[in-house]
Parts: C-alpha cells; sequence; structure tokens
C-alpha cells in the first residue's frame, strides 16, 4: 500500500497532543488525512496498530466520528503489550481522548469509564497511588463509585468507603447485587459502624433464605453467609442472636448432608473464600496509604487495586519463614494467628488460579485444626479453626464432613466447658 508515514509504526505510544496532523504551524496535514483514510478503506487487514495511528489522525479533523474508536483501540491494545511503560503510555492517551468525547457521544459514558478505568488500573501497578486515587475519584464523580471506595478501604480509610457505599446505594432504595452488600457491610463494620454493618449484612442474609426457599439459590452460599453472620452478630455482643444463626446454619448442613443441592449451582465458591477473606482481616495489621491492605469484603477479580494484589501474594513466603520460626519457638498462640493468615492467602490464590483443590488447601485446614487442640482452655479457637474447615468442605461438597466440623464448633461455642474443648488427641 506504500508509504503511510508515521500511521500504525509499531511502538508509537505518544499521546493524541504529540501526534497530530497540524504540526508546529497549525495547518492541516492532508497528506496524513488522505493516508490514514486509505489505510482504513483498504481491503487488507489492519494490525490493531495501524488502527490506532490512523485513529490517531483522524481524531484531530473528524473528533466526532474517530475520537470513540480511538479510545477503544487505545484500552484494547494496551491489553495486548508486554511493556509496563507501553500500557501506561496508551491509557494515558485513551484517558485524555475519553475526556474529550462530545457529551451525546453514543456509549461515551461507558467509553469514558473504560479508558479511565484502564488508566487507573496502569497507575497503580506502576506504584502510582495517589494518581491512580485521582483518577479513581474522578470516575467516581461520574457515578462509578465503586472503585474509589476500594481504593480508601485498602488505605484504612473505611469511614470515607462507607460514606460512598451510603451516598450512592444507601439512598437510592433499589435492588442492590448480593456483592454490594458484602462490600458495604465490610467497609462498615472495619470503619466501626457495626449496628448500621449487621442491618446491611442481615438484608443480604434475608434475601438470601426467601432465594433459598424457592429453590433460586443455592443452600451452601446462604450457610457461609449466615456463619459470618453469627461471627458479626457474637462480636457486637448479641450472643443469643448469634447462637440462633448458627444452629440455621447447622440445620442447613443437616439437609445438605442427607440430600445435597436441591438445584445444581456453578461458580458458587467465590463467595465462600470472600467471606473468608473478610473474617480474616481482624488478624492483619491496620492498612495505611503507606502500606495497603486488600479491601478485605471485595471479591479478588472484582477489582482489588495491582499493587495491593502483588503484595499481598508476596507476603506469603515471609508468612511461612515466621510460621517456621514460631513453630521452633514454640510460640502456639502466635502460630495459629499466623497460619490462619496464610491459609487465608492460599485460599486466594487457589481462587486467582481457578477452583481451590482439596489436596491443596485440606492440609492447611486440618493443622489449624489440630494447633487449636493443643491449645488448652480456648474453645473459642478450636471452634474457628474447626468452622473455617466446615466451610471449606462445603464449598468442594464434601457435605457431612462440613457438617461434623461444624457441629461440633456449635457444641464447643454454645457448651465452652464441653469435653471437646480439651481434646487430649491430636487430630
Amino acid at each position: 500500500m506504500g508509504d503511510t508515514g508515521n500511521i500504525g509504526g509499531k511502538g508509537n505510544t505518544r499521546t493524541t497532543g504529540t501526534t497530530g496532523t497540524t504540526g508546529t504551524t497549525g495547518k492541516i496535514d492532508h497528506d496524513a488525512v488522505l493516508r490514514a483514510r486509505v489505510l482504513l478503506l483498504g481491503s487488507g487487514r489492519l494490525s490493531l496498530w495501524q488502527e490506532v495511528g490512523a485513529y490517531r489522525v483522524l481524531a484531530e479533523v473528524s473528533p466526532r466520528a474517530y475520537l470513540p474508536k480511538l479510545v477503544g483501540a487505545l484500552v484494547t491494545q494496551s491489553y495486548q503489550v508486554e511493556d509496563p511503560a507501553s500500557a501506561l503510555a496508551l491509557t494515558e492517551e485513551a484517558a485524555s481522548a475519553a475526556r474529550r468525547l462530545d457529551a451525546g457521544t453514543p456509549n461515551g459514558t461507558e467509553l469514558r469509564r473504560r479508558a479511565l478505568g484502564a488508566y487507573e488500573r496502569e497507575l497503580f501497578a506502576a506504584g502510582r497511588r495517589d494518581e491512580g486515587r485521582a483518577v479513581c475519584a474522578e470516575l467516581a464523580a461520574a457515578g462509578a463509585f465503586g472503585r474509589l471506595a476500594t481504593v480508601l478501604a485498602e488505605e484504612g480509610r473505611h469511614a470515607e468507603a462507607a460514606d460512598l457505599y451510603e451516598r450512592h446505594v444507601g439512598s437510592t432504595g433499589g435492588e442492590v447485587s448480593d456483592w454490594t452488600l458484602i462490600e458495604w457491610a465490610g467497609v462498615l463494620d472495619a470503619a466501626g459502624r457495626t449496628e448500621r454493618a449487621l442491618e446491611v449484612f442481615g438484608r443480604l442474609v434475608e434475601e438470601s433464605r426467601r432465594r433459598t426457599a424457592a429453590d433460586r439459590g443455592p443452600v451452601a452460599s446462604l450457610v457461609w453467609e449466615l456463619h459470618h453472620y453469627a461471627g458479626m452478630l457474637l462480636a457486637a455482643g448479641r450472643h443469643a442472636e448469634a447462637a440462633g444463626v448458627r444452629r440455621d446454619a447447622l440445620g442447613l448442613l443437616d439437609r445438605l448432608a442427607r440430600g445435597g443441592e436441591p438445584v445444581s449451582w456453578s461458580n458458587i465458591q467465590a463467595s465462600w473464600v470472600t467471606l473468608f477473606t473478610l473474617s480474616g482481616r481482624e488478624d492483619e495489621p491496620a492498612a495505611t496509604s503507606d502500606a495497603p491492605l486488600p479491601d478485605f469484603g471485595r471479591y479478588l477479580v472484582h477489582g482489588w487495586s495491582p499493587d495491593v494484589r502483588e503484595a499481598w501474594f508476596a507476603s506469603v513466603h515471609r508468612l511461612e519463614q515466621r510460621a517456621d520460626g514460631l513453630r521452633a519457638s514454640g510460640d502456639l498462640p502466635g502460630l495459629l494467628s499466623v497460619h490462619r493468615r496464610l491459609t487465608v492467602r492460599r485460599a486466594l490464590l487457589g481462587e486467582s488460579r481457578g477452583r481451590p483443590a482439596v489436596a491443596a488447601l485440606l492440609p492447611s485446614y486440618d493443622e489449624g485444626v489440630a494447633l487449636a487442640r493443643r491449645l488448652p482452655g480456648s474453645p473459642s479457637v478450636l471452634a474457628r479453626a474447626l468452622a473455617d474447615r466446615a466451610m471449606f468442605l462445603l464449598a468442594v461438597k464434601r457435605y457431612g464432613d462440613a457438617r461434623r466440623d461444624f457441629a461440633d464448633a456449635v457444641t464447643l461455642l454454645d457448651d465452652p466447658v464441653s469435653p471437646m474443648s480439651h481434646p487430649t488427641s491430636p487430630e
């Protein structure tokens, strides 16, 4: 097709402002425009780089027609390059172009959100949290508040995150997804707004009860939610209510042990791993802007910041070394705490790689129970370890085993002077 100038040159990641058709004189480079049009009208299949180059040129002379195409192509290309610096430059250009879209551009709002979302993702991956947070605030101003809420929670600013949920979700009175209710309750609880957190999570439980009663929701998910809700009630000092909720969960496990799920469901383990992760927040240090931690109530693939995700999984080796030291020193309480933190991370690693494998994860839960049995006079610690294992066994559909562990946990909590509290034989 002949020389196309700078159109489609691979590696060309310069921003729109520096790759124009007007040059320094302010005049349109009609040859560049013609080459771009011929390239797009040709019969040959273009590479994405060639499309990006052509759209860059034409977006300056026909922005209404070509700016949307440029934004989409830049974002798509950013996912395909391997060099982080190139991906960041592409998304920065996409964000700049998206901000120039006319208010009436078809799908303009979605395009802006997509471009800004890709840009903030690359900023966080590059460790530029302040700039990434600013882009998330820009998205929140346009109604997409979820990422800003996550970023604030990652930095320990849970009250601000909770305020965002109240403003965008709490005042609408409309339908709210299960995921949003978990996230919302999680930041409320972390912000110390205990009663409001119980109200929001209780709403999730009641909606799940209705769905399950009509066979429109998995029984297992309701069990996980009831177990978490009971823990929230217990932490709030509402012991009788917590005991009632635990009994409800045990009744559902009885039902599953007898006949399994009445309806086949796929991909429900995400609920288990998210609630298990949320239960581990109290074992972690406080998050700060300098040392961010995950937004524990948010599912792993629903918006963890790249820098936080990388640091979280990188901490596995450090915690394993710490556990070895505690094991050697005989510090059993310290070892139990670190071991559970490791188990949460291993469960998330399994989720990030697909679904949890029994052979890979069950030993962590078994060890947690064995360690708890060695700690004298601590029925609540053993109950927690047994319940952790029960919820995992439920996730892998070993209903009878899950019911047995959870029944033992309920006995320990309801009757802390039971002989089970002081076992003498190892697990």
